[in-house]
Parts: C-alpha cells; structure tokens; sequence
C-alpha cells in the first residue's frame, strides 16, 4: 500500500463526517414523510369506509388491552403509551408499532437466539465458585445466582479488577495492553470519533493486523453516526480491520432502529478486558470539553471473568449478520482457560442486558443492590428517568435508614432530558434520598457501591432508554479489592458536587408540579 492510500484509509475530513450527519437527517425526514403519508392514508380510509374506522377502533382498544396486560412492562412505560393510543389513535398505533413494541422483533430474536445456544453453554457456571459465595452471603450469591440463571452470565473468582476513575487513566492502560495483543483483538463501542482519541488506537490495531493478529472492531451507526462517515467500515476493512456496524440507519421504516447496541468492550487474547462508561470519542478524553469537565470511568479484568466480555462481543458480532462464515463461529479458541496468577479473592460477574428478552437485567441489579443495603448506596448517572419500581426501592432504603445518594451532571448535554431528570428530584428528596449535582460538568458515569462490598461498573444508565431499549453491560464485584476503589472515587466526587437535596425538597409551586408532571409522563417515550 502506498503512502498516499494509506493516508486516505487512516484520515478523514470534516466533509466526510458532515455527509454522514447528513445522512441521519436526511433518513430522519424520509422516514416522517412515510410515517405521514401511513397517517394519511388511514385517515382518509376512516372517513370514506365505516368499516375501516371500526377496525382501527377495534385495533386500538386490543392494543390497549395488550399494553395494560404485558407483565414484561411497568406502569410508567404502559401509561403514556396507553393514553397516546387513546387520544391520538392513527398517530399512537403508527408509533407504538415503530417504537413502542422492543420485545416483538422476533426475525432479530430467533438470530440472537441462535448466537446465544451456541455461545452461552461454552461459559457454564462453575458450581464451586457459587457454593463458596453462598457460604460468604445468600443475599448476593442470589443475585449473582439471578444473573448466571436468567441473564446466562455465570458469576467468577480468580479475576483481578483495576478500576480507573478517570477515562483518560483508561484508555491509556487500554492502549498498553492493546500493544501486547498475540492472538485476538475484540472491541464494541456505542460511538467511535476518528480523531485524536482513535488515532493512537487504530496505529495500534493497524501495526496488530500486520503482526497477525485478528482485529474486530464493532460499533454503534447511530452512536457514532456524527463522528465518523459512511466509509469508515470500508476504510477499516481495507486496513485489515474487520468492521461492522450495528443496526445501521436506513430510510426504511424498521422497528428494530429505536434499540442500540451502548455497550462498551475490548477483549484483547481472552485474558484482558475493558469495560466502563466511556465511548472512543474525544469529549470523554478531556481533549474537547463541550460540556465542562467530563467525569467517566472504567474497569480492567485479568482473569477468568472476561470469559463473559468475549461472550457479549460474539454475540453482538455474528447477530447483525445472517450468515457467518466458520471462522466467526468457532468460540472456543476465543474463550481460552487462563492461569490465574493474581491475588484477589472477590468475585466477580460481567453481564449483558438486552431489549430482546423479558429481563431488565440491569434494573433488577440495581434494585437488588439497594434492597439488600444495609448502611449506604450511591449512584452516578449522566440521565435519571426512573421507572415507578426503581423510585419506590431508592425510597423505600433511605427510610430504612439506607444513605441513599445519586450524582448526576451539574452542565447538562441534552436539556431536555436534564429537565426530565430534575423533575424527579423533588419526591426522592422529600423521602430521604440525597441528590448531589457534579458542578465541574458533565457526569457520564454508570456505577454503583454499597456497604463496601458490592459495585457496579459499565454502560447502564438509571432511565428506560438503558432499562428497556438497549443493549447494555456492566460488572458486578462483591468483595473484590476494587470496590473500595470505586468508593473512595464516589467519595472525592462528592467533593466537587452541590448538594440540592434540601432545595428541592421544598414542595414546589403549581405550574412547575404541572410542568414536571407532563416531563415524567412523556419520560418514557422520549
């Protein structure tokens, strides 16, 4: 390959990357226009054949009926949509079919299906491993136990965990072991930004490809749809980089475009991996700051339990295509059995949450964490629009005498959102729960820690695009060194947030109770 083509393959302009912004807005409006023209034409039916009108009366009094009777959903999911159906029948029907009906993709399901019989029985729970955490504590064993049965992730020892309070701290270690690689590189991200942040990492990953190593590298289109253009697959493969993107955006009506793959991975060998709240884009790596200082953070695994990132990857990987040639379906040389040469004695459960089956997962975790608290539970979250049942759990511990605290962002990315997350304040604040707002900026962070036992690392925001729609992961540590770590970060973060709790415990006036009313109603469709 010549100089002048390598360049070309390694580099793009800020054209490229605009055309495919553009790209987006253009599927955008040509996907209204035939969302209008269905509205359209079924309005036009109504009112010429009055049988048409009945069987969109009958249709929308089923769906209803469906919608209230889904045990998969909760009540504040359920109610906005019931309500749109009723006003607005046409309207509401057209939308909730698009992107209100995330367990009904069954062509998607059967294929993940598929991927999952083949992948999950090659990580099977290792008996030994659950008896010795019973024996330390039920109450996690049951919840590692929940996970292993329903999610398929089997709980581990024998896994050294490195935690990195700052992404910068991360990527660079990343970078280091990246550089290591002999046999395989594995990595999945919601948004990939090809500049400066990407670069160090794509030099790394062109000089593997040259060495023989395999390189996979999968994202998000929609996540990385305003940092990269269209070409970015091609220009990787032809770099020896196998490439492929998730669900990507088309001017198609697709059920399927309304859930994303937000996971975050790397897997280098089957021996290390990465895994954390942060994307490969450069506002997370204090390079750009739209947002103030950015507070993101991630996890290192060496051990047994990256067993479990490998298996996420795999089955991101050979379910967005329907045919996957022998090379992408021989697992086991991916998932090698390693020597362990560590110390910690914690355990350790990388999870997978997906939008295709009935288990939210990762709000299960969440819930169950708080449930079994005893003296503290802390939160960060870049976005909180929480479910009813979420609410009650974080409300119900800070009245058993539970420190309950969530961080969220001081400077907003997407106000609106901001806006919904504020009106949740005033009811956790005024039954003991404590909201500290990050001042210096925007707070990416999805993390969990409670009595210095238990934390959560990884992708899964506290609201229902994370609970319900996409498809996330996280790690779960009990008794693992690096849960004091992740306190002693929750402990300087608050530091550098304004405790808000007694402002808005205050009850508030009627027009912003109303205003906050409408913003938690419309939360779930947003």
């Amino acid at each position: 390959m010549d100089l002048k083509n390598y360049s070309d393959l390694t580099t793009e302009n800020k054209y490229e990357v605009k055309s495919s912004v553009w790209r987006l807005i253009t599927t955008v409006i040509l996907l209204t226009i035939q969302i209008y023209l269905i509205i359209r034409v079924a309005y036009r039916l109504t009112h010429y054949a009055t049988w048409v009108h009945t069987g969109v009366t009958l249709l929308t009094l089923i769906v209803v009926m469906t919608i209230f009777g889904r045990t998969d959903l909760n009540s504040a999911y359920k109610t906005p949509w019931i309500m749109l159906i009723m006003a607005f029948p046409i309207p509401g029907l057209c939308l909730y079919f698009l992107s209100g009906t995330p367990t009904k993709m069954y062509r998607m399901k059967r294929r993940y299906q598929k991927v999952d019989d083949s992948l999950f029985p090659l990580v099977p729970q290792d008996q030994e491993v659950m008896d010795d955490l019973r024996e330390k504590d039920v109450s996690v064993s049951n919840i590692c136990g929940y996970v292993a049965r329903y999610a398929r992730y089997p709980v581990y020892k024998n896994t050294d965990v490195t935690y990195y309070p700052d992404a910068v701290d991360g990527l660079e270690a990343q970078k280091e072991e990246l550089k290591k690689a002999k046999r395989f590189i594995f990595m999945e991200y919601h948004a990939i930004e090809d500049k400066e942040c990407f670069q160090d990492i794509k030099e790394i990953l062109i000089e593997k490809v040259r060495e023989g190593v395999e390189v996979r590298l999968f994202y998000d289109d929609v996540g990385s749809i305003g940092f990269i253009n269209p070409n970015f697959e091609y220009r990787m493969e032809a770099l020896g980089i196998q490439c492929r993107a998730f669900n990507p955006v088309t001017p198609i009506i697709n059920i399927f475009m309304n859930n994303r793959d937000h996971r975050k991975i790397t897997v280098i060998d089957g021996k290390v991996g990465f895994t954390g709240g942060y994307n490969l884009a450069n506002e997370y790596f204090h390079i750009t700051e739209p947002y103030g200082h950015w507070k993101d953070t991630g996890v290192k695994l060496e051990g047994d339990a990256v067993k479990n990132l490998t298996v996420s990857f795999l089955e991101m990987w050979n379910s967005v295509r329907k045919r996957n040639s022998s090379n992408d379906t021989s697992y086991d040389k991916y998932l090698p059995d390693i020597e362990y040469q560590g110390e910690d004695e914690g355990f350790v459960q990388p999870y997978g949450d997906s939008p295709l089956d009935h288990e939210q997962t990762g709000e299960n975790v969440y819930m169950s964490i708080l449930k079994d608290a005893k003296r503290y539970c802390y939160f960060i979250t870049p976005y909180l629009v929480l479910t009813d049942e979420m609410q009650r759990e974080m409300e119900m511990a800070a009245k058993r005498g539970v420190d309950v605290r969530i961080i969220t962002p001081g400077v907003p990315d997407k106000k609106i959102v901001y806006l919904v997350t504020r009106s949740f304040y005033t009811r956790l604040c005024q039954n003991g729960v404590r909201i500290l707002e990050y001042t210096p900026g925007f707070c990416h962070a999805k993390m969990c820690v409670s009595d210095d036992e238990i934390a959560t690392v990884g992708t899964i925001n506290l609201d229902y695009r994370s609970l319900y729609l996409h498809f996330e992961n996280g790690c779960f540590m009990y008794d693992s060194k690096a849960v004091m770590d992740v306190k002693k970060d929750f402990l300087e973060t608050f530091k550098h947030c304004d405790d808000v709790t007694m402002r808005y415990s205050i009850r508030r006036s009627l027009p912003i109770r109303i205003v906050q009313c409408v913003l938690r109603l419309l939360a779930p469709l947003l």
